[in-house]
Protein backbone atom coordinates (compact mmCIF):
# COMPACT_ATOMS: atom_id res chain seq x y z
CA UNK A 1 0.00 0.00 0.00
CA UNK A 2 2.57 2.23 1.16
CA UNK A 3 3.88 2.04 -2.86
CA UNK A 4 1.19 2.39 -4.62
CA UNK A 5 0.38 5.78 -2.47
CA UNK A 6 3.79 7.06 -3.12
CA UNK A 7 3.29 6.04 -6.85
CA UNK A 8 -0.05 7.96 -7.07
CA UNK A 9 1.45 10.97 -5.16
CA UNK A 10 4.25 11.14 -7.11
CA UNK A 11 2.21 10.88 -10.54
CA UNK A 12 -0.14 13.50 -9.36
CA UNK A 13 2.80 15.57 -8.51
CA UNK A 14 4.69 15.35 -12.12
CA UNK A 15 1.06 15.41 -13.64
CA UNK A 16 0.83 19.39 -12.08
CA UNK A 17 4.43 19.93 -13.14
CA UNK A 18 4.06 18.84 -16.53
CA UNK A 19 0.59 20.78 -16.66
CA UNK A 20 2.27 24.13 -15.65
CA UNK A 21 5.47 23.45 -18.15
CA UNK A 22 2.73 23.19 -20.94
CA UNK A 23 1.11 26.63 -19.72
CA UNK A 24 4.50 28.65 -19.76
CA UNK A 25 4.96 26.82 -23.21
CA UNK A 26 1.71 28.46 -24.32
CA UNK A 27 2.09 31.38 -22.75
CA UNK A 28 5.49 32.18 -24.39
CA UNK A 29 4.60 30.63 -27.51
CA UNK A 30 1.28 31.48 -28.77
CA UNK A 31 0.58 35.35 -29.29
CA UNK A 32 -3.43 34.68 -28.73
CA UNK A 33 -2.70 33.13 -25.23
CA UNK A 34 -0.30 36.53 -24.61
CA UNK A 35 -3.15 38.84 -25.84
CA UNK A 36 -5.06 37.68 -22.96
CA UNK A 37 -3.21 38.53 -20.22
CA UNK A 38 -2.38 41.98 -19.97
CA UNK A 39 0.70 41.75 -17.62
CA UNK A 40 2.48 38.68 -19.09
CA UNK A 41 5.34 39.03 -16.77
CA UNK A 42 2.98 38.84 -14.02
CA UNK A 43 1.26 35.38 -15.07
CA UNK A 44 4.24 33.70 -16.09
CA UNK A 45 6.01 35.08 -12.64
CA UNK A 46 2.54 33.11 -10.98
CA UNK A 47 3.14 29.84 -12.99
CA UNK A 48 6.75 29.68 -11.99
CA UNK A 49 5.04 29.87 -8.41
CA UNK A 50 3.42 26.95 -8.83
CA UNK A 51 5.86 24.91 -10.75
CA UNK A 52 8.35 25.50 -8.27
CA UNK A 53 6.25 24.51 -5.67
CA UNK A 54 5.02 21.37 -7.32
CA UNK A 55 8.88 20.65 -8.11
CA UNK A 56 10.01 20.95 -4.33
CA UNK A 57 7.33 18.67 -3.68
CA UNK A 58 8.17 15.71 -5.79
CA UNK A 59 11.96 16.63 -4.62
CA UNK A 60 11.18 15.71 -1.32
CA UNK A 61 8.77 13.44 -2.06
CA UNK A 62 11.75 11.24 -3.84
CA UNK A 63 14.71 12.29 -1.16
CA UNK A 64 12.89 11.22 1.80
CA UNK A 65 10.39 8.70 0.96
CA UNK A 66 11.26 6.29 -0.82
CA UNK A 67 9.47 3.76 -2.30
CA UNK A 68 10.03 0.38 -4.85
CA UNK A 69 9.69 1.96 -8.24
CA UNK A 70 12.97 4.12 -7.84
CA UNK A 71 14.18 6.17 -10.72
Amino acid sequence: MRDKLLKSTKSYLQGNIDRHVANLENLLDNHIALAEHPDIVETIEKELDILADYEDKLNVLKKYLKSGDRE
